[in-house]
Parts: structure tokens; sequence; C-alpha cells
């Protein structure tokens, strides 16, 4: 009989694409995953070590599973992820639940450490992370109409608060050739939305072509696939070519949509964070891509309390947000986390003054996205069908102005139902805060 496996992703959709491949690393092996963690003799937890919140979800996680072992059939745990890199010794040493861990750049060590927990041993391993194969046969955990795509790992930008260079080290970029052989792979699956990630996606290319060559990959994969909807995240907005933006104003299949994380409007935040470009520039890219492409929709998250943010600084990132209108916008609070330069940063601020402005941020944000939807009443668009609410009696899914996970959804009525995964057309008649109602034509 074979040995369940149960599987615990946390984090972003960066870490889901290499549970996905421990997943299929896993099958291939011999084991059955399942995915009813009670039924599990291991459970696999792919930790998120990125901010306090989610080092606080990944260790929450494992003493829920901990509880497993005492009651229920949970024989052994597998910890891997970002976690597990940043405090490899502290794991062990303060977790001793856990049978085996793997650090971000041995997760094809997985069925290695199966085999070892199945035999009544400890087992870690910590690989070259800078050194270790990308991408690799996967198990899709996302719905089949819609998939992540890596494009890189690891980042070069050194933000002075992000942990991300010092878990996932420099950025790796993988060959346009072998980015487009898993892109037909995914499509051969019947994948219909491509998502492209990494840390810093418009960075790609850099480090192996000496170029930016996002553009050059998203044409390559439109080249030898026929995938409708491709859509571009955690892009920078100082690395935004003129190339990309005018490949996404002519090509239809590049969706009309950007994820531009810009963190701060404020020269003097944005300094003390290290990033590349500041006001001038970002001002500048939003109005080339909307001038180039009228009906873009871009996404952005902001950052309140990094040390040293006076009401200043903050009262000019809330008057850029009113004037900017992001279609997509999402805040969080600062994170001092150890051994990032900020960690050592003068001008702590108080944790209610970041709740407070994260939630004025927020509200700014809900007020500008109500005035939004209410323009795109009457208005018809091409939705991506997720499922049936049988409670509402209605369909839902996204446009092309909705990433996954995300971003918000599309409700609407149909006489008949709708596979998940169909496109569809959707009046809009009534809009509801973030989301929008509807019936479908036709």
């Amino acid at each position: 009989m074979k040995t369940k496996v149960g599987f615990v992703s946390l984090g972003c959709s960066k870490n889901l694409v290499d549970t996905e491949v421990m997943l299929r690393i896993l099958y291939d092996g011999g084991y059955e995953i399942t995915p009813d963690e009670t039924e599990a003799e291991i459970v696999v937890i792919n930790t998120c070590g990125f901010i306090e919140s989610a080092k606080q979800e990944s260790i929450d996680n494992i003493l829920d599973i901990a509880w497993l072992k005492k009651h229920a059939k949970c024989k052994h745990i597998i910890a891997t992820g970002c976690l597990v890199e940043r405090y490899r010794e502290e794991v062990m040493r303060e977790m001793p639940e856990i049978d085996a861990i793997l650090g971000v750049g041995s997760l094809t060590k997985i069925r290695e450490a199966c085999d070892a927990v199945m035999r009544g041993e400890r087992y870690s391993s910590f690989m070259d992370k800078e050194a270790s194969p990308l991408g690799g046969e996967r198990i899709l955990t996302t719905p089949e109409y819609t998939a992540y795509l890596k494009v890189g790992e690891g980042c070069d930008n050194r933000c002075t608060y992000c942990a991300i260079p010092l878990i996932r080290g420099r950025m790796c970029s993988r060959t346009i050739e072998d980015i487009v052989k898993e892109a037909k792979e995914l499509e051969a699956l019947g994948v219909k939305e491509l998502n492209l990630i990494a840390q810093d996606t418009t960075r790609y290319g850099l480090d192996i072509y000496g170029e930016y060559k996002l553009a050059d990959l998203v044409r390559a994969i439109c080249r030898e696939t026929e995938i409708p909807w491709i859509r571009l995240l955690y892009c920078y907005p100082d690395k935004i070519t003129d190339d990309l933006i005018d490949e996404m104003a002519r090509n239809d299949r590049l969706l009309s949509y950007m994820d531009i994380p810009i963190q701060h409007i404020s020269d003097s935040v944005l300094t003390r964070m290290n990033r590349h470009g500041g006001k001038a520039l970002i001002v500048e890219t939003i109005k080339k891509l909307r001038r180039r492409i009228p009906d873009v929709v871009l996404r952005t998250t902001a950052m309140v309390g990094f040390p040293g943010e006076t009401e200043e600084d903050f009262r000019e990132l809330c008057e850029f947000i009113k004037k900017t209108k992001f279609e997509r916008f999402g805040a969080f609070t600062y994170s001092a986390e150890e051994g990032t330069p900020a960690y050592s940063f003068d001008g702590a601020v108080e944790e209610q003054v970041k709740q407070d402005r994260y939630d004025i941020l927020m509200q700014t944000q809900l007020t500008i996205t109500e005035e939004q939807n209410q323009k795109k009443i009457g208005k018809t668009f091409t939705v991506l069908v997720e499922g049936y609410d049988p409670v509402a009696e209605c369909h839902y899914g996204r446009s092309y102005g909705d990433a996954p996970d995300v971003d918000a959804k599309i409700y609407f009525t149909s006489r008949t139902r709708v596979p998940e995964g169909t496109f569809v057309k959707v009046k809009i008649n009534e809009a509801v805060d973030y989301d929008l109602w509807g019936f479908r034509l036709g």
C-alpha cells in the first residue's frame, strides 16, 4: 500500500509552484497524494517567512499538524520553504515535532526526505539555492484553466526592508526555451490563463541574456501556444521597457493588466527603502502605460509605517493614491525583519499609527473603486468562469482586469449552467463594493 502524503502550501504563488513541483516528484516516486491532511502519514508544510505575520502563520500550521501526530494518522512532518531556509537551526531545535527540513534549494530532495522519515530517520538538506534547478514538471493545484508560470527565482533589488534576497538568493532566470516548453505543456493540460511570475518579473533575462527579455518571452509564448490570456505579475516600474508597453498595446493575448508594486511615493521614503527609481519615474511610467494602453488595469501595493515615514510622507502617499486612482490597490504595514538593513533604522513608527494609516489608505481605495465600478454599469466584459454559487444562484468569474486570488469577482446570472474555464460575455448592471454583478449575454 502506498504511503499517503498531504501538503500545506503557504505564502505566495511562487511558493505554490514549488509545492506543485514537489507533488509531482512524490507522485512519480510512488507516494499517494491526499488532499485530506487527516488521512496522511506524512504532511509536508511549505512555509513562508517573508514578514512576521507570514512566519507566525507558518508556525501555527506546523503546530496544527503536530496535533495530528497525536490524534490522527500523521506520523511525520516535513517542513520546507522560506521559513525553514531563513531559520534552519531554530526550526529543528525549537520544533522537535518536525522530522525533516528542506531549504529552498533542496525541494527536489523531497522524495529522499520522505524515504528517510519513513525509515525513522531525521533528515535535512540545504543545497545551494542559486544552483538549484529551475522549473520542473508539476501537479497543478490551481483550477485546470489557470496556472502560474515562474520565469525566474531570487531577487537582485535589495530593498532595505526585504528578506527575499537572504532567503532566495540572486535573480536567476530560466531560458526562453525552457519556459516556452512548460507553457506548451500547460496548454495541453487545458490552461487558458497563464500568469507569469517571479520576485521581479520585469528583470527577467538580464542575468543570462544581458538585457531585459520579458517582451521577447511573451512573443515566444504567443508564437508557440494559443493560450488566450497571458498576465504579468510583479513588474517593477523602473524596468518596464517601451518594448514591453508596445507589446501589451498591440498583443490582444497579453492582457492589459500590470501589477506594479510601488511601495511608496515619497522620494525620501523610497530612498531609505533603496527602491530603484523615485516619484518622477513612477509617475511617468504610469502616464506612459495609460497613454499607450487606454484600457490598462494597474494594480499596486504600498507600505505604511516604514521607519522614518512622517505624516507629510503619508499625506503625500494618500494624495498620490487619490490622484492616480489605481484600478487595483492593496496596502500593508511595515514589518521589521532581522537581517535586513531597515531592521536597525531609526524612526520606528508606532503600531497603532501604522494601522491607522493602513485603514485610511484602504478606505480611500474603496471610495475610488466604488466610483470606478459605477462607471462600468452598462458595459460588457469577457469573463473567465470560475464556478457557480448555489446560494446566490449565480455564476462568478474574472475579467482581464482581475488576477486570480488577489482581485475582485464578477457575478452573473445565466439561463443555462456554464462550465468552469469557459469564456462568456457579461453585461454589468450593478456594483457592490469591489465586485460587479451582471447577466450573461447570448
